[in-house]
């Protein structure tokens, strides 16, 4: 069911829930486990905390279904640090639904056991990554590991282990109660499915949370959901999905946001945590911005990660200053090429931001160099 619903995965790779589910082999060794990935750091997304503190019972309902789905023994929910209210929350409603037989030995006498332990990380972006989360729960370095094999034939403590996102898991219980084609008809595209939570921040009137429609268009979600530009602005730029994907200019301001629609545009909807600008901000300050949370968090396994990235950011910081040159772009442009190379999907997602820069504001970077220093600061 969950695969004819279409249900993509909701925490930014879009991988089909129900075809995850079915890669768990059917002589699969026991015990198996099912993993919420609650980490959410990556930068304007902050739909898992919302969902989780309007209706946790809908989450645990979810991980129970994707656990009794790979006949797992238990289920975590790997949740960031600074989520303390909402793990506290968590907590507090899965011994309410211990309480009622639905979690713990023989849930509601089907002789299937299941239960579910709130995990908190110890709080770096790259837990977010699923291999990297693994080895975080386990006790290790929090480095990701290239599959095969894939965590759903080996995954913690070398079983099988499904990762799921929370609004992803949300969703499930929707779908087994009101069936695939419902949810299907949720989405205003042929190519979307069921309804999307925007995380819309920046320079809007009204930031939030809004769960609209998948493939609703950028443009309503910003003037009509979350207010309209502030102080009379216009739109000029916005990261669709998050810090890790490209940002998106005005020409697409109508596009549908629904992941094929964004897709055939070059872009990606990521988390769909969109993060505005308007003609006031500067976009070099931005990514340089971005890029120093990038560099922090990289975990330093691999070269063009650990090195490549501080290169980057420090040839366009030096862009952003007015020290810099017009063969710094083009080396920040091989650059970027180069961090596709790296060991996980950290490094590209990273970059993202700045080849989007340099694709579609590249005369704003040559502003920079030609006038010296940042023409938005000299007005």
């Amino acid at each position: 069911m969950l695969l004819d619903a279409n249900l993509l995965g909701r925490g930014g790779a879009a991988f089909p829930a129900g075809r995850k589910l079915m890669t768990v082999p059917e002589d699969a060794p026991f015990p198996r486990y099912v993993v919420c990935n609650a980490d959410e750091m990556e930068p304007g997304t902050f739909k898992d905390r919302v969902l989780i503190f309007a209706d946790p019972h809908q989450l645990i309902e979810g991980l129970i279904i994707a656990g009794f789905a790979a006949q797992a023994a238990e289920g975590f929910i790997f949740i960031r640090p600074e989520y303390e209210g909402a793990a506290k929350i968590l907590e507090r409603e899965i011994e309410v639904a211990r309480d009622a037989g639905l979690l713990g030995k023989n849930v509601l006498g089907s002789g299937y056991d299941f239960d579910i332990v709130v995990h908190r990380s110890g709080g770096r972006y790259i837990c977010g990554e699923g291999t990297a989360q693994l080895n975080a729960l386990m006790g290790k370095r929090p480095n990701p590991k290239q599959p095969p094999p894939y965590p759903t034939v080996k995954g913690l403590w070398q079983r099988p282990t499904v990762v799921q996102n929370v609004e992803t898991l949300c969703c499930m219980p929707h779908i087994l109660r009101n069936g695939s084609e419902w949810f299907k008809s949720l989405a205003l595209t042929e190519t979307g499915a069921g309804t999307k939570i925007f995380c819309v921040s920046g320079r809007v009137n009204r930031p939030g949370a809004y769960e609209l429609p998948m493939g609703v268009t950028l443009k309503e979600i910003i003037e009509v959901h979350a207010g309209g530009i502030r102080d009379g602005g216009r739109f000029k730029a916005c990261l669709p999905g998050g810090a890790s994907t490209a940002f998106l200019p005005e020409r697409l301001y109508e596009v549908p946001m629904d992941f094929e629609s964004l897709k055939q545009q070059g872009h990606r909807l990521g988390t769909a945590a969109i993060m505005v600008f308007d003609h006031g901000n500067c976009l070099v300050a931005a990514t340089v911005n971005l890029l120093d949370f990038f560099v922090r968090e990289s975990c330093g396994w691999c070269t063009p990660c650990r090195d490549g990235l501080p290169y980057i950011r420090d040839l366009l910081a030096r862009i952003e200053a007015g020290t810099g040159t017009e063969e710094n772009i083009a080396k920040i442009d091989t650059m970027c090429r180069h961090l596709w190379s790296a060991y996980c999907a950290f490094a590209p997602g990273a970059v993202s931001p700045v080849q989007g820069l340099l694709a579609d504001f590249k005369a704003e970077v040559m502003a920079h160099v030609e006038q010296g220093g940042c023409p938005f600061e000299k007005r």
